[in-house]
């Protein structure tokens, strides 16, 4: 009998294939992004129909197969059951779970990207920071995550408090991230440098994005 893999991370994407069963998209730390097969996830007393949900994060027992994994238990760590009630806040957090599939690799490990995607839900549920900061502060960190940025080592022509915090976004450890504010001034221009480098390596409209800029 094969042993089953155990994989830590986050669930990216779930969606039914049949009358019962589930593809899920997985972001781990070990083998960053996976795609698994859930049989039996609808149904109403499966163990599986809460814990394979987008935003479940936990510990994911699979057996490897030759193009797919098959998913039989989730040791749920969080479910984030109050982020469907953030309104538009749950639209931000399906464009980092969106974003984050854009720039995850498979068998190329992403324990960053987790922890990210964690810290940024819990300050869209801490409201204290607004949300297009918080996404712009998601943006800069995930593209140093995925190796695509580094912060400027000078000023240049950039406002101080912005030049900062590109720095910031990038040396900070993650349960600090989301501890800033900026000048509306500051923040614009934070927001539009980070979104212009952005805008190389994620390509086409983002079906969340959209439904963000409708709340814009």
């Amino acid at each position: 009998m094969r042993d089953a893999v155990v994989l830590t991370g986050v669930v990216l994407q779930a969606q039914p294939i049949s009358e019962y069963d589930k593809r899920v998209v997985i972001l781990s730390r070990e083998r960053g992004k996976i795609t698994s097969f859930a049989h039996g996830a609808r149904r109403q007393n499966s163990p599986l129909l809460a814990s394979t949900n987008p935003f479940v994060f936990g510990t994911f027992s699979l057996y490897e197969g030759k193009n797919a994994y098959t998913l039989v238990s989730v040791q749920t760590a969080d479910y984030f059951e109050k982020l469907s009630a953030a309104q538009p806040g749950v639209y931000y957090g399906f464009y980092f779970l969106e974003l984050a599939s854009v720039f995850a690799q498979e068998n190329l490990e992403a324990s960053g990207t987790v922890d990210l995607i964690y810290v940024a839900l819990r300050a869209v549920l801490n409201g204290k920071m607004n949300l297009n900061l918080i996404r712009g502060v998601y943006e800069c960190r995930l593209l140093f995550e995925s190796g695509f940025y580094a912060p400027p080592d000078e000023q240049g022509t950039l406002d101080q408090s912005t030049w900062y915090a590109m720095r910031f976004c990038c040396a900070s450890s993650f349960p600090k991230l989301f501890s800033f504010t900026l000048s509306e001034k500051a923040e614009k221009e934070f927001t539009e440098e980070v979104r212009k480098r952005l805008k190389h390596y994620a390509e086409g409209p983002l079906k969340s994005l959209r439904i963000i800029d409708e709340f814009s």
